[in-house]
């Protein structure tokens, strides 16, 4: 028998951790955190918050209910912080046992556990590539399978069992024409489909959108029509957008390099991002700036204010976070703002009411100032309905466990579902944080 444990993850959208049983044997996949409970963003580090603290707000996993059971791997589907940002505080439960991800994931689960100030995390990390297989136990085996989504190298988890396999799709979309040249596995979900899926773990985040989610290269294209038209004289321009989002920051300096600007990225997060990704050959950052310590930050905005023709400024705070360059700056801080500055928010705004009031208080301030605001050159990461009907379709799974949402984004996908040949509570299986499914 296989038992699914819902951790986390089943009630919002964030701090996901599900954990695959089989024999007594456990594959625990993610380690999220809740960003909005603690107020933080890309740009913050949650290390210096007490565990029990993080617990009590609601912003990481409570794991208790499998601390005592035999874990036998940790799997990261990809390097967002709603997925691994509690490495930190949670593998530690699981001492010496290995931690699995692709190579840019690996990467960055690592420099979260560098800046943990509590634990120290004792758990090897390897970095697994698309296509192996990686026998964990006698059991139990896991296969990262390559998707798009807005990060790089993505992967769905797949948990190998003697009854069938078990595939984790959190997150993904299906993009066909992605900038980085990345391209879902379609080869080896149909053959997984061919294998047997006892069971799906889909994400539900825009399950309700009647569409199929849209290309990066759409939004591309929504940025190269804004930036290059034969109009565009604007003085000051400042763009916002995820720090994770590798291919929107390449599209941007791209986008500032056509122009005749330098891009400038201002924020931790990314130069954490785009550092890693430079590495390993993910990004080329030719021609742009990387600002990370407060000094050089208002050292060179300083310059900058003085010939804002001459620069994009590429910043954090795009969810209206405290602390984010952006917020900062429409608090009257760091720069001084204004008439003469365009402000291009190439992100949609999380889905949970205090990334809603968040945003909305920051556009507020920016009117007040004076600034042009531009919205939504952006387009999702997250599967929207066709996708979802697609994987169902080439997965063909027995049963169906949706994951990455509240109530009602779990309930949309159960009658997508449905409209596919399921049944809830036969086959469909709407579940809470902290329960179990038991798949006979």
């Amino acid at each position: 028998m296989i038992k699914i444990h819902t951790l986390s993850g089943y009630e919002e959208v964030g701090k996901n951790m599900t954990a695959v049983e089989y024999n007594g044997e456990v594959v625990i996949i993610d380690m999220g955190i809740r960003l909005d409970r603690v107020l933080i963003h890309e740009d913050v580090s949650i290390q210096h918050f007490p565990t029990k603290e993080l617990q009590k707000l609601g912003a990481i996993p409570d794991d208790r209910s499998i601390r005592d059971k035999k874990v036998v791997a940790i799997a990261f589907s990809h390097g967002h912080l709603d997925h691994i940002g509690a490495v930190a505080k949670l593998a530690p439960h699981y001492p010496d046992v290995p931690i699995y991800g692709t190579p840019y994931t690996i990467k960055l689960a690592k420099s979260e556990v560098k800046s943990e100030q509590y634990f120290e995390v004792k758990n090897p990390m390897y970095e697994t590539h698309y296509g192996e297989i990686v026998q964990v136990s006698e059991n139990l085996a896991i296969e990262f399978v390559q998707i798009t989504h807005s990060i790089p190298q993505s992967s769905m988890v797949v948990v190998h069992t003697p009854e069938g396999a078990v595939v984790y799709a959190c997150d993904y979309k299906f993009d066909n024409n992605n900038p980085l040249g990345e391209r879902p596995d379609y080869k080896r979900l149909k053959e997984l489909g061919k294998e047997g899926v006892k069971v799906l773990i889909p994400e539900s985040t825009r399950v309700a959108q009647p569409t199929k989610t849209p290309s990066e290269a759409v939004a591309k294209m929504l940025i190269e029509d804004f930036f290059l038209y034969e109009g565009m004289e604007e003085n000051g321009l400042i763009t916002t957008t995820f720090a994770s989002h590798i291919a929107r920051l390449q599209e941007l300096i791209e986008v500032s390099n056509a122009m005749g600007r330098q891009a400038v990225l201002i924020g931790r997060s990314l130069a954490k991002y785009t550092g890693i990704a430079k590495q390993l050959g993910l990004i080329k950052m030719k021609g742009s700036r990387v600002l990370r310590s407060p000094n050089a930050i208002k050292k060179v905005l300083k310059e900058v204010s003085g010939a804002r023709e001459n620069y994009l400024l590429i910043v954090t705070g795009h969810q209206g976070e405290p602390g984010a360059v952006l917020t900062r700056m429409a608090n009257g801080e760091l720069y001084d703002i204004g008439r003469d500055d365009t402000v291009v928010f190439s992100a949609g705004v999380i889905p949970n009411p205090l990334n809603v009031a968040q945003r909305y208080a920051l556009e507020t301030k920016l009117k007040m100032k004076g600034v042009r605001m531009i919205k939504d050159l952006h387009v999702s990461g997250h599967a929207s309905r066709e996708d979802h009907r697609y994987l169902v379709r080439i997965l063909n799974p027995e049963n169906i466990i949706p994951a990455h949402g509240d109530f009602r984004m779990l309930t949309h996908y159960a009658e997508l579902a449905e409209e596919e040949g399921y049944l809830i509570g036969r086959d469909v299986f709407v579940s809470r944080n902290g329960y179990s499914v038991e798949i006979g």
